[in-house]
């Protein structure tokens, strides 16, 4: 049974069915984005570019910025006309910002080793309770309303899982094509709407009392959560870039299992609806499986294809380290310190009144 505090809402359709609202901006790039897809009239990138390399590469503004214009390309936003996601200027405005997001993260999360290595050393799970851990923290300390703090962050990632790492899907072939599609069906729902993990996920904030509307909580995330997602959409669609997201990807896929596991316990402990439990409960079944067709098919079925990528394989791997161990940081800093991990706290419920459909 759900926490009694909370109560779910009724079962949408489903939670992509409107567009979300554009956010509030944070800074001079994001309003300059927001506005251009407001009024359809785009800004002058060159005009942006000083402001752009003087932006904190990880910062509210720039974050937010690369994800609306990201967002164009996903569910878009209520009002902005679709024929802006192929825009020139504002293809010419992403790019800059990526320019700069990228070059931060390439001196940042340079990688130490190479590709196979890196994927053994995520293999290797540390004895015991580990402090830093942000899935060990909520296991066995970490309470409802920071568990649905995490939701709601997640949210922005896990309402569309697996799109972003659709799109390197035209950019692979053979044995690593192959693969990749088999565990991306999976993630779809492996032909079964109601098993498709973004709908999984809705299931679980509808448990914690959560809106289930896609992009509901864009407001409410910091810039660390916004670049676990920016990274994603990043790799996906460059296809320069399609070595760093398979890294990114068999990150994600070694990670899962143990870390699924945890957040099962943590639901459990919490008294959590049994929706909120399915969804961390499929992914330790099915990323244990996923983790070895990643490893042993895409990885190495991309490698022994184009061997040049290894570098960008490990970076993308150390890239989505670097990004998540920024975010989880300051979430346990945070909630270490009793105080809400997201730009705006969330109220003890926030579904939505009866008929409405998210």
């Amino acid at each position: 049974m759900a926490p009694r505090h909370l109560k779910p809402s009724p079962r949408p359709p489903e939670s992509r069915t409107r567009q979300p609202e554009l956010p509030v901006p944070r800074g001079d790039l994001s309003s300059r984005v927001i506005a251009a897809l407001g009024d359809g009239i785009p800004p002058d990138p060159l005009a942006q570019q000083r402001g752009i390399t003087a932006a904190k590469p990880y910062g509210e503004d720039l974050q937010l910025a690369l994800y609306v214009l990201y967002e164009l390309h996903y569910q878009g936003f209520q009002g902005v006309d679709p024929e802006l996601e192929w825009e020139p200027g504002l293809l010419a405005l992403r790019r800059l910002l990526e320019q700069h997001f990228l070059a931060a993260l390439r001196l940042d999360a340079a990688p130490q080793a190479d590709a196979a290595q890196a994927l053994a050393d995520l293999q290797i799970e540390p004895a015991g309770h580990q402090a830093g851990s942000v899935s060990h923290y909520l296991e066995r300390d970490g309470d409802t309303g920071q568990f649905r703090e995490y939701a709601a962050l997640r949210s922005l990632y896990h309402l569309k899982e697996a799109d972003p790492h659709a799109w390197v899907i035209p950019r692979l072939h053979g044995r690593a094509k192959a693969a990749m599609v088999a565990v991306e069906y999976d993630e779809f729902g492996a032909g079964r709407a109601e098993n498709i993990h973004a709908g999984l996920f809705a299931d679980l904030m509808r448990d914690l009392g959560l809106e289930t509307a896609y992009g509901h909580y864009l407001d409410a995330a910091p810039a660390a959560a916004l670049a676990t997602v920016n990274v994603m959409s990043l790799f996906g669609l460059h296809r320069s870039l399609r070595g760093a997201l398979v890294g990114h990807f068999a990150t994600v896929e070694i990670t899962s299992s143990p870390g699924s596991r945890r957040l099962a316990n943590a639901l459990r402990r919490l008294d959590a609806g049994p929706a909120a439990q399915r969804f961390y409960d499929e992914h330790v079944e099915a990323d244990a499986v996923h983790e070895q067709v990643v490893r042993h098919e895409v990885v190495d079925g991309l490698l022994r294809a184009e061997p040049f990528l290894d570098g960008d394989v490990a970076f993308g791997v150390s890239a989505t380290g670097f990004l998540e161990d920024r975010l989880g940081e300051q979430l346990l800093t945070r909630w270490r310190q009793g105080r809400s991990a997201l730009l705006r706290p969330l109220p003890d419920t926030d579904t939505p009144p009866q008929g409405d459909t998210p």
